[in-house]
């Protein structure tokens, strides 16, 4: 090769060798026969290398993303934590629900023996108003409770409450027979009715329930707190005496108490009775007919 034509392949700019094509062949070693051949140059290689490692990390991404050999890539929790995580998560709301049913429940009967009731929680339930839109809402009673609501104040206060699961009917029965000396007056904070009796007449449980608490305190004297189904808690005030303790079992309609006089609130010879449906103090007279 000439100088000269040295001089002017060293001339040639870099990007003319890089597009130059190449041609490899493949021949039969025994007759030279050619068999395959493939043109390609520098860049066609450059290209070719680009999309194979492009193919290679899609295919590595969907491959990890979407099958479970990403499990034992550090750093991916299991298929079976994540459905773990996602059970204790609905877990622990439901036992929050169940706690503040609890805590509710806890206030009611606290409320109950003090007297001490939040008269906001208590406001809408007291409210005349007692179409499906206000029951329904967030600090109302529950589907069942505003059913028995409503199906008392539509019947006559027969007392009747629908069963979900058979046909039996649930009634309330009046704790004891006598006038009313002083109604449920929320506005007043009384959320009570007090009914005049005799001496020592009996105070009857208003359905089945257990007894949680029958003790003596110096403002309401003899006092016995009966649960019912429902979330129905029956509250009995100023008795003489208490037939049944707590723990023990009643029947609607069974004797529990003596009418009384005792504790400092008492006026007379009368029951102060209470009625309370998931923790909110209701009207008695709305349910039960005296």
């Amino acid at each position: 090769m000439s100088a000269m034509a040295k001089e002017k392949k060293k001339k040639r700019p870099w990007i003319q060798n890089f597009l130059n094509r190449y041609r490899m062949v493949i021949i039969n070693e025994t007759t030279f026969e050619e068999k395959f051949f493939l043109r390609i140059s520098q860049f066609n290689i450059i290209v070719l290398v680009l999309l194979f490692a492009a193919f290679i990390a899609i295919g590595s991404f969907f491959l990890v993303s979407y099958t479970p050999l990403k499990e034992f890539i550090p750093g991916y929790t299991s298929l079976s934590i994540r459905k773990e995580a996602i059970r204790n998560t609905f877990l622990l709301d439901s036992l929050s629900i169940e706690f503040q049913k609890q805590d509710r429940f806890i206030q009611s009967i606290k409320s109950a023996l003090t007297g001490e009731i939040d008269w906001e929680e208590n406001s809408l339930l007291n409210a005349k108003d007692t179409s499906p839109e206000v029951l329904n809402s967030e600090n109302t009673l529950t589907e069942a409770d505003s059913l028995l609501r409503l199906e008392v104040i539509q019947e006559d206060k027969y007392n009747v409450i629908p069963n979900d699961l058979s046909n039996v009917k649930y009634l309330l029965y009046s704790p004891a027979a006598g006038p009313i000396s002083q109604k449920y007056d929320a506005d007043k904070k009384h959320f009570a009715v007090d009914i005049v009796l005799e001496e020592n007449a009996p105070v009857m449980a208003v359905a089945h329930g257990t007894v949680i608490f029958a003790e003596w305190t110096a403002e309401t004297g003899h006092v016995i707190i009966v649960k019912h189904d429902y979330g129905l808690l029956s509250v009995y005030k100023h008795n003489s005496y208490l037939e049944k303790s707590q723990g023990d079992l009643v029947k609607a309609g069974e004797v529990i108490a003596k009418a009384g006089n005792t504790g400092e609130f008492s006026t007379g010879w009368h029951l102060h009775f209470e009625l309370w449906i998931n923790g909110y103090s209701v009207d008695p007279t709305d349910f039960i007919e005296f």
